[in-house]
């Protein structure tokens, strides 16, 4: 089953919008096999958006994703990737399609609600920035059900 990690932003966490978040991709059947609420720091931000180093937006992202706790995720799934992607909608909520998550909860492209892995390297790459493995319960999911 393929795995992606989803960050429920400051934005999103701060107007209380998590549980119905959260509601929604349950409600997709996407299962969770991981979730912790954290206040992200300096460090891991630059861990997480290392490709982003450098660039105009950099500080502002950093101190938007430091402001507030946040919401991380594994979702595990068929083609997961792909469909939680499509779900959380377009980055700029105001070219998001109706339904979208960010099109409900999102205020802007920079405070847009949710992240998600965009392959599965890089999904691969940042489940385990924010999870060991131990904290993941794909194997374990099965024999509670």
């Amino acid at each position: 089953m393929e795995k992606t990690l989803v960050l429920i932003k400051p934005d999103a966490f701060t107007k209380h919008y998590s549980g119905d978040i959260i509601k929604r991709y349950e409600a997709e059947g996407f299962r969770i096999v991981a979730m912790k609420l954290l206040k992200m720091d300096e460090r891991l931000a630059s861990i997480h958006y290392e490709e982003h180093i450098g660039r105009p937006y950099y500080n502002d992202l950093v101190g938007f994703m430091t402001s507030a706790p946040i919401i991380a995720m594994v979702l595990e799934g068929e083609d997961v990737i792909a469909k939680v992607r499509k779900l959380n909608g377009k980055t700029n909520p105001a070219e998001a399609e109706e339904g979208t998550i960010r099109k409900q909860f999102a205020a802007n492209g920079r405070r847009n609600a949710v992240h998600a892995s965009d392959s599965v390297e890089s999904a691969n790459r940042e489940i385990h920035i924010f999870f060991n493995e131990t904290e993941i319960l794909d194997g374990q999911y099965e024999a509670m059900e």
